[in-house]
C-alpha cells in the first residue's frame, strides 16, 4: 500500500479489483482545505481512460504487473498461442485479450505481454512491422490526377492505403499505432 501523492506515471495500481496504469497525476494543494491528487488512468483489462481524484491521505495497492517477452506461434481464430522466450512454456491468450492486434502478429515474431497474476491480460506490439503486400488495386495510367493512393492486402489479411506505385509482393512498414503505410522496403 502507498498514499496516492507519491504516485507517479507509469506505475500500476489497483482499483476496484482492477489493475491500471497512471498516465498521469498531478498534486494539487490549494490555499483552503486539504491537499489532493489528480489522477488519469488506463484500465488494462480494456485500455480505456478515467480520471480519478483522490485525498492526498488516501493509500492504493500497487498491482503486481509483469512484462514479459513471447513468441508468437500460431492461432485458430479462437485462441492465440505464444511461447516464453526463457523457459519455452506456451501460453493460450483469448481473443478478446488479443483485440485488433491480431492484425499485426507474424509467427515467430516476439512481441510483449502483461501478465497480472500470471494471467495475460495485455499484448504489446512492435511500433512497426512489415508485411508483404499480397493483393493491390491496379491503376490506370493517368489517373494519378484524382488519387494518390490505392487500398492493398498484406499477408495479415489486412487491407490499409498505399502509394499508388506498391505492387505485389513489395514488403512495406506499417506503423501498427495508427495502421499506416510509413514506406517500401528494399
Amino acid at each position: 500500500m502507498s498514499f496516492v501523492n507519491n504516485f507517479k506515471c507509469g506505475r500500476k495500481i489497483i482499483l476496484n479489483f482492477e489493475p491500471y496504469n497512471i498516465e498521469f497525476s498531478e498534486f494539487i494543494n490549494p490555499g483552503k482545505g486539504k491537499a489532493f491528487v489528480r489522477l488519469k488512468l488506463r484500465r488494462l483489462l480494456t485500455g480505456t481512460l478515467i480520471n480519478k481524484t483522490f485525498k492526498a491521505s488516501e493509500h492504493l495497492k500497487s498491482a503486481d504487473i509483469i512484462k514479459k517477452k513471447f513468441i508468437y506461434l500460431y492461432n485458430d481464430n479462437k485462441m492465440w498461442i505464444f511461447m516464453d522466450d526463457e523457459n519455452f512454456n506456451q501460453i493460450y491468450i483469448k481473443k478478446s485479450i488479443i483485440g485488433n492486434n491480431y492484425k499485426w502478429l507474424i509467427p515467430q515474431d516476439i512481441c510483449e505481454i502483461l501478465l497480472w497474476n500470471n494471467n495475460p491480460i495485455n499484448i504489446i506490439l512492435k511500433n512497426f512491422v512489415k508485411l508483404k503486400v499480397i493483393k493491390t488495386e491496379n491503376v490506370i495510367k493517368g489517373d494519378s490526377v484524382s488519387s494518390f493512393s490505392k487500398f492493398a492486402t498484406l499477408s495479415t489479411g489486412v487491407i490499409i492505403k498505399v502509394p499508388l506505385f506498391i505492387k505485389i509482393g513489395d514488403i512495406i512498414k506499417i506503423d501498427t499505432r495508427s495502421e499506416t503505410y510509413i514506406s517500401r522496403d528494399r
